[in-house]
């Protein structure tokens, strides 16, 4: 029945029995209803509140007619660009067209055999809130995810070259939610219901307009002023500062208000939301997804590389300067009870389709799963940098235990761990290691070395290459003991701030040292939300000192001495 999944056209609201809409969830992305899928996760939080919701999912953007399809929300639209910004699912790091859109039916990202109009708008945020309020100009718009989230201030749009101000204030939204928005959209959702105003809820961004930002202040002091639009056009190292300001708040959760002039109104941050608990966040993995595409939207391929995956971590304490999660997701590590997740694992075992394979227990990273602070939580929240905090505790019993557990379900021949993990901790984790290399790695072992030249890796806030070496060290050893010989796939970036032609030879001539394949890597992409970005464009690192930044043809020339290494690898092997 299709009235299983969240109300995509009219007849399913018939079907439902809704006479009418509270709530409009618009995305960029076909409509999966997995809980990989923000959209998904937000809507059947939603629905279990009560409120009657639907989907409009790859609308048609270039009329408002599209927004009137469910007819008028009684309470809000929450639009998405999806689970990617717009501007990185469109367009690679060198600002070429991407002929593929992973959150697309068949991966197509066009609307037309001409390739003239794509399924997702650039700047999707923006334009989808343009013609909701174009199609009912008195709706409240609630900006969230991730496209909102990490342009909710000045921001650098690599794909136009310049910075932009703040989504919230160019849209005219009357409200964004930043971060993990579930608890900011519930109480977004009752307020509006009881009629109340939305200005101050935890984990929002409003625009004021001068007068009324005199107004706020005499009531509310702001903590931070950031540099303004005006002073960050003028004076790019005003954009770093700006930068490293958000992070440090987006970090520690401080309860300060955050404010930064844009070009005529104010965008005021009002403190984070208190992050899930355990038992929430497992309330929240456990609501009745489909798991699947909407018949609407089949073949996505993103979908198909999740489906019989589980979450079970959320947070990064890991801060990589290029890496937009901790500024997204949050640095404050939550993990989910061993309890729901193998209940999870067992519904998706369960299913007629399964074919025997759990391909991930996983987030942003692995094996961050189970572990705490010894101090409960500092301001800093930097906790593997420049090496692992003598604070941080890490419970490897607790993941062996999960393990164990999942696998005792009778449907379930393997399971893997897919997702990224952090060498530096599996080097104190050796049981849970030796685990992985023998019974969960999907042929090769995924890690992300990223680079291996020192100044380069501090650029990018990850430990040197003695870590890559003691890592690569161990594994070998514990894989000979068990009787088998492990290969990696690595990950690296090539282009990054501070790297130079010079860095990239060195690092080839490392990994072959480290007996090393290149199966993977890209061009750094300069996306907003990230420290590494407001490197690329103020020639600064995050300690404000100089630092290189490579030009067009030198991002030309370090991609293509990667390539030659990898091309020159895979015929090595081939002659084998």
């Amino acid at each position: 029945m299709r009235s299983a999944f969240m109300a995509t056209t009219p007849a399913d609201l018939r079907e439902k029995g809704y006479r009418y809409v509270d709530i409009v969830l618009v995305t960029g992305d076909g409509y999966v209803d997995h809980p990989s899928f923000g959209i998904a996760l937000i809507g059947r939080l939603l629905e279990e509140q009560g409120y009657k919701v639907a989907v409009l999912s790859q609308p048609d953007h270039t009329t408002f007619e599209s927004f009137k399809l469910f007819g008028k929300p009684r309470l809000f639209f929450g639009i998405s660009g999806g689970n990617l910004d717009s501007i990185v699912s469109n367009y690679t790091g060198n600002g070429k067209v991407r002929n593929t859109d992973q959150f697309s039916p068949g991966g197509n990202p066009f609307v037309d055999k001409a390739r003239s109009v794509r399924r997702r708008p650039d700047h999707a945020v923006m334009r989808y809130a343009q013609l909701a309020k174009q199609a009912y100009p008195d709706v409240p718009l609630v900006l969230g995810g991730v496209e909102a989230s990490l342009r909710r201030f000045c921001h650098y749009d690599y794909r136009q070259k310049k910075i932009r101000g703040s989504v919230l204030t160019d849209s005219k939204a009357d409200v964004l939610v930043y971060g993990m928005g579930e608890k900011a959209v519930l109480e977004i959702a009752e307020r509006l219901l009881r009629k109340k105003g939305i200005h101050g809820v935890a984990g929002t961004c409003v625009r004021l307009s001068p007068k009324e930002f005199a107004t706020f202040t005499e009531v509310a002091p702001v903590d931070i002023t950031l540099p303004s639009f005006a002073e960050i056009r003028t004076n790019k190292d005003s954009f770093l500062d700006a930068e490293l300001l958000i992070d440090k708040y987006a970090r520690s959760r401080k309860r300060a208000i955050l404010c930064q002039m844009q070009q005529s109104h104010y965008v005021v941050q009002f403190p984070p939301q208190t992050v899930l608990g355990q038992k929430e966040l497992d309330h929240l993995y456990e609501l009745p997804f489909k798991r699947r595409c909407h018949p609407d939207f089949p073949d996505i391929p993103a979908f198909a590389m999740i489906r019989d995956s589980v979450t079970i971590v959320r947070g990064c304490c890991g801060n990589c300067s290029f890496c937009a999660i901790t500024r997204h997701q949050g640095a404050e590590i939550r993990s989910r009870s061993l309890d729901s997740i193998v209940r999870e694992v067992a519904l998706i075992a369960a299913e007629p389709s399964f074919k025997g394979t759990i391909t991930d227990l996983g987030g942003p990273t692995a094996n961050l799963f189970g572990v705490g602070c010894a101090k409960g939580g500092c301001s800093k929240r930097d906790c593997l940098f420049p090496e692992v905090c003598h604070s941080l505790e890490i419970d490897e019993d607790v993941f062996l235990a999960l393990l164990d557990r999942c696998m005792k379900i009778k449907a379930i021949r393997h399971l893997f761990i897919s997702s990224g993990l952090r060498m530096e901790l599996l080097l104190k984790t050796p049981k849970l290691l030796a685990r992985i290399i023998e019974h969960h790695t999907p042929g090769m072992m995924k890690i992300a070395p990223e680079h291996t030249v020192g100044a380069v890796l501090s650029a990018m806030h990850k430990p040197g290459v003695t870590v890559l070496e003691k890592f690569l060290a161990l594994a070998r050893r514990l894989s000979r003991k068990e009787g088998k010989e492990i290969e990696f796939s690595a990950y690296l970036i090539a282009s990054h701030p501070g790297c130079r032609v010079a860095d990239m030879h060195r690092l080839v001539d490392d990994l072959k040292r480290c007996r090393l394949a290149i199966n993977q890597f890209q061009d750094f992409t300069p996306t907003p939300g990230t420290l590494a970005t407001a490197m690329t464009v103020s020639g600064k690192d995050w300690r404000k000192q100089k630092v290189h930044v490579p030009s067009a043809g030198e991002r030309l020339q370090q991609r293509k001495i990667l390539e030659r290494a990898m091309t020159g690898h895979t015929a090595r092997k081939r002659r084998k």
